[in-house]
Formats: C-alpha cells, structure tokens, sequence
C-alpha cells in the first residue's frame, strides 16, 4: 500500500514555499524541488535544514543521505528552515559549479533515478558507517535489531541467589541485601565467575539505569554512541570545511585508550570439531596459512549474564593466496552469491578464521608456540584487518542515537599453544580501534605488539590535508605501581584495541550440515577442485542410476549449496527448497524437491558429465585388444633396446 503523501513548508531569506513530499523519500531527494524555488546562485553543498529560525538543529542536506523523511518525526503541516551561502561571482560567472552543473538530467548521473550528490574527499581507507550528523530522532521507534536483541531487551538480566544461612534473618518469603537477585553487571559476580568483560546487553543496562533516571521524568536519551574521531563536516561555526577551516566545535577531541570493559560477543562455538579439523588439511596437506570466513548464526550464551554467543555452522574459504608466513585475499566475485545461500539457510557471515601455524619438526605433530603472554596474542597488523570487517559489519540497535553500536563479528586464530599443540583463540576488536581505523590515524607496525600512530604531516613536511591526527594517549601502571598516562606517540601497546572471548564445542555435535564431505572450494593449490562428477557422486549418480534417497540425505553441505548456486540451474523457489531441506533434514520436502523440473535438469547435466562404470567388453574386442598390447610391447622394446641405466 502506497504510503499517504503530506505537505512540508519551508522558509528562507528569500520567501516561503511549499512542497508535497513522500514520507519514505529520502532527504536528498529534495534537492532539484528546494533550489527550483531558490535563486539560481545558491551554493547547494551549503544548503542547510533547521527546524527553528535561530539556534535549532542544523544539518547539511548533503550529510543527510539515506535517512527517510519519516525517520525524523516530520508531519503534516510541518516548517524547516533553510540556510545557505552564494556562490562567488568571477568576471559575471559564477565560480562554483550551478546546480544544474551539479544535478545533471542525464542517467549517466544518476542511481537508481536519484540523483548524485556532491561529496567530500575521504581518506582510502576511511569506512564511514555512522556519524554524528546522522543521528536518528527517537530511534526505538524506526531501528529493526535482530530478535535475539529483543528477546535479550525484555529479559531483566537479574541473576537469583538463595538464603544465606548465616546472614538472612526471614522467613522463606522474604528477602534482604544478602539474598536479593544481582545486576547482571555486579562486579562481585562477574570476579566470582572469573568473566572479565560484561556482555553487551549487561553493559547497556548499566549505562542506561546512569544515564536515563526514571524518577527525574527527564526525557529519554539512547545511552550508546559510537566514537567519532573525524572532523565534524557540518561545523556550525561558518568556517570553510576542513582542510581548508578548523575549530574546537569540529575537531575531534584527545582520545584516551582504556581496555573496553565490554565485549559484543561472548562465546564462539563451533558446530562440529570436523569444521575445524578439515580447516586444517589445507595446512597439513600445502605447508601453508589459510582464512575462511565463518557462516552461522547468534544464540544467548547462558553462562554469562544476557551474553550473546555465535554459533558457526560453515566455514567458506574465499579465493587467496597462500605463503608459509601468511595469507593474500584475492577478490572475492562470488561474496553476494554465497551471502545469499547461507541466508536461505538461516545463516550470516558472523566473522573470520586465519591459521598462523608452524610445524615444530618433532615429527609427532607438534607446532610452535608464538603467541604467549610474553609476545602477543593479536598483531597489529590481525587487529587493523579485523577492524575494517568489524566496520563492514555493523550491528543495528535501538539503543544507540545512530542507530548501530559495534559489530557481533568475531576474529579466530589458529596456532600454537605452550603445550605444542593447536589451539584457537577468538578475540574482537574495540570500538575505538575500528574508529581509529576508519579515521586513518593508526597503521599496522613491523613490531606485531604495538601499533602506530599516523604523522599529521606528509613526506614534504607539509600538514595532511587527508587526515586530522588527534591526540593520543593511553593509561599504564609504570614501576611504582601508579597509573600514568603516556603520550601514544609514536607507538602504543595493541592490548588497548582488542578483547578476548571464550570459545568451544557442544557436547554433541548437532550441525545443521552434517554431510559435509564435498570438495572445498578454492583448493587448486593441493590438488583439490569442485566438478561436476564430484557433484555426481555426492548426490548417488553412477551412468544411469540415480539414488534419490542418498542424494537428499547429502545435500546438507554447504560448500555443494554454494556449488549448485554457482550453476544456476536452480530457480529461486527450487533453491530456497533445496537450502530448507539441508537445513531441517526434511525427508518429505527432499523427495518433493526430486520432482521439481529443476531437479530434474540437474540430474540430466550430471548424467552426461558424471563418471560411468566402465562397460564389459565382448570376446573380439578383448582379442583385438590384447594383440595390440603385444605389438605395442614389441616396438617399446626395440626403442629401448640400446638404453642404458647408468
């Protein structure tokens, strides 16, 4: 149903005007409609929206992008201010750029049919994700979470205790300070049971019962908010934006590095020991590192207070190439294709796994042990890569005046432990240091235990104009056991960007796939490649004979979904089929799956392409066979008559 149009009235120097607009259309969509009612030397990069005359919430309507009318509690009736500046004016012309130079008709312009923006310059390696420009009016009302999140909101997180027999004085129906249920972020609590980060939710609780206090009928604020270590692009000072203007109102501030006493996820858990075990023949077989991202989804993890673990089903080896001492991402064309088979199956791409493995030449398996307390457990190169997949992967909130907060992606290693053996640990990085990452102002180090902080200035001794470094600094317990704080200049500690969780395996192995003995992908480098007969013989086809039954108990494997994906045989009904019957096992949708056309035509490839048994042969052709043999025997023998072995 189409949503009910309503009116906007605006107001400039120049007059009043007003617009009929689409709720759910976006703001920069107003655009080419607000400068058709101005005059024709307005500067659209300076053209501003308020919702008081003087001294409201400014924004730029650039810096508006992808936020929906609707978003901002607009109604019927309602009056937005507009501000803007003039473009100069050179020999009679206009030095900047008009509007209609800026918002040109052609498609080749445009995306979507809407048109393009202008935009600033941005650092490469800059991944904005949020801003504070970009904040969200009320956002409970418009922020869809995941509906683990929701359940994890409605819950009270208290934890029970029974009666202290030596302290409580009541009866069984009463209740003291000794008995009473605790704050999930109680620290007495979290010591007893050796957790050290709270769990996101327990942190929010704690945040929010200090920031919003019901009994001061103050209005609500979302207690989250990402750091923003940028310069503020919407300054209202009226300065030019930066490089070329700054001031203290659009600087960002001196940062100070703690260690987060939070962590977004708590507990990884691997569906099947058999995942990582075959994660690890590549290293076994080629000698060499390997990464393969992992497919799962999110539970409540119950040892910890309101925590959050992820479960990972898969783990899908992108194209790479691989080294002794590390690994080389290639691009990876298929990534929309294989995001897409495990969403049929009720799964997401929860994060990332990497070897860092070296044989200890003992000869009884045994590795090296690299990372120990007195090296590192995360280089800094690991926590810039993590970082920047943390920033690509965003975690949607309610609670957060952006609308996300952090990121549930998680990093694992592989590698050696004190004991020789193989070990993983998992570790996500801080919210600071994806900021930090997406401002540009660290850099990976040759030295993996500390990081780098970027120089404000260029090689020619010239200021930046691509990056503003602000001050840095972290806190330390030195020699007399006082906590100082220290310029982070040029390099700090990497322990201050990342925290550690738990990890494990249930104790029955329950795996939604659990026929996972299909090629895996990417491969080539050992000898091992996806075909169709390897598809053929998954699936029970030998020439001519098909087992139904065997191939819908094997299609529970997701390097084979992502194979059939590849092909393009299936339709989408026929494959979303296919992924539900992998993921419940389901006997009587797999054979309803065997009676679809494409099913069908999948069948017919892999009966022409698949190995046949080889066909018995008749006496003559055995006879003709076998003389050909000795004549063959014959003439090697000759050509090999004057050969020596020496």
């Amino acid at each position: 149903m189409a949503s009910k149009t309503i009116l906007l009235r605006f107001e400039s120097k120049n007059g009043q005007f007003r617009l009929t607009v689409d709720p759910t259309d976006q703001f920069p969509t107003l655009l080419p409609k607000i400068l058709d009612n101005l005059p024709e030397n307005v500067d659209p990069r300076t053209l501003t929206l308020s919702n008081k005359p003087h001294n409201g919430e400014e924004r730029l309507l650039t810096s508006l992008a992808g936020v929906a009318i609707e978003r901002v509690s607009l109604r019927h009736g309602d009056k937005l201010y507009i501000k803007y500046k003039e473009q100069p004016q050179i020999n009679g012309n206009s030095a900047a750029p008009s509007a209609t130079a800026l918002q040109p008709h052609n498609s080749s312009n445009r995306l979507n049919g809407l048109p393009i923006l202008p935009t600033d310059d941005v650092p490469v390696s800059a991944l904005p994700q949020t801003s504070p420009t970009a904040s969200i009016k009320n956002p409970w009302e418009f922020v869809k979470q995941s509906p683990l999140d929701d359940r994890l909101d409605k819950k009270d997180g208290k934890i029970p205790r029974s009666l202290d027999q030596k302290m409580c004085r009541h009866g069984p129906k009463g209740m003291c300070d000794y008995c009473m249920p605790l704050e999930p972020y109680s620290p007495k609590y979290l010591e007893d049971k050796k957790i050290k980060h709270l769990s996101f939710h327990s942190y929010l609780r704690k945040i929010n019962s200090a920031t919003n206090k019901p009994e001061l009928k103050s209005s609500y604020m979302p207690p989250l908010s990402e750091p923003y270590y940028r310069v503020r692009p919407d300054c209202p000072s009226g300065h030019p934006q930066w490089p070329d203007g700054i001031c203290t109102k659009c600087q960002p501030s001196a940062i100070t590095l703690q260690p987060q006493p939070f962590r977004m996820v708590d507990h990884v858990e691997f569906a099947s020991p058999s995942l990582i075990d075959t994660f690890l023949n590549f290293w076994r077989i080629g000698g060499a590192q390997r990464v393969g991202f992992l497919y799962g989804h999110y539970e409540e993890y119950t040892e910890v207070p309101l925590g959050i673990k992820a479960v990972v089903e898969a783990i899908y080896e992108p194209p790479q190439i691989d080294e002794i001492d590390g690994c080389t991402l290639n691009e990876w064309e298929n990534e929309k294709d294989v995001d897409e088979v495990a969403r049929l199956c009720g799964l997401q791409k929860v994060g990332v796994i990497f070897t860092d493995l070296i044989d200890a030449g003992a000869g009884d398996g045994s590795v090296l042990c690299k990372r120990h307390i007195d090296s590192y457990y995360l280089s800094s190169l690991e926590v810039t890569f993590s970082a920047r997949l943390q920033a690509l992967n965003p975690k949607p909130t309610k609670w957060s005046d952006t609308g996300c907060f952090g990121s549930n992606f998680v990093t694992c290693v592989v590698s050696g432990d004190e004991d020789g053996g193989i070990a993983i640990s998992s570790f996500q990085v801080s919210n600071s240091a994806v900021e930090m990452v997406r401002a540009n102002i660290i850099e990976p180090s040759a030295d993996p235990t500390v990081m780098l902080v970027q120089s404000s200035e260029e090689e020619d001794g010239s200021e930046s104009r691509m990056r503003y470094i602000p001050e840095v600094f972290y806190r330390r317990i030195n020699e007399h056991g006082a906590s100082v704080q220290e310029n982070a200049k040029p390099s700090f500690p990497v322990e201050y960007l990342y925290v550690t969780l738990t990890h494990g395996f249930p104790k029955e192995s329950a795996g939604i796939f659990n026929a996972s003995d299909f090629s895996i992908e990417n491969r080539e480098a050992i000898g091992e490649g996806q075909e169709l007969r390897n598809v053929a013989k998954k699936l029970g086809i030998s020439g001519d004979k098909v087992e139904g039954d065997k191939g819908v108990r094997s299609v529970a494997d997701f390097h084979l979904l992502c194979f059939l994906h590849g092909m393009g045989v299936l339709n989408k009904e026929e494959e979303s089929l296919l992924c539900h019957v992998a993921r419940t096992h389901d006997l009587a949708e797999g054979f309803q799956l065997l009676n679809t056309p494409g099913w069908a035509t999948l069948l017919a490839i892999l009966q022409e392409s698949g190995e046949r048994p080889p066909k018995r042969p008749s006496p003559a052709t055995f006879e003709a066979a076998r003389n050909s043999y000795f004549d063959d025997s014959d003439q090697l023998a000759k050509r090999f008559k004057g050969a020596s072995l020496r």
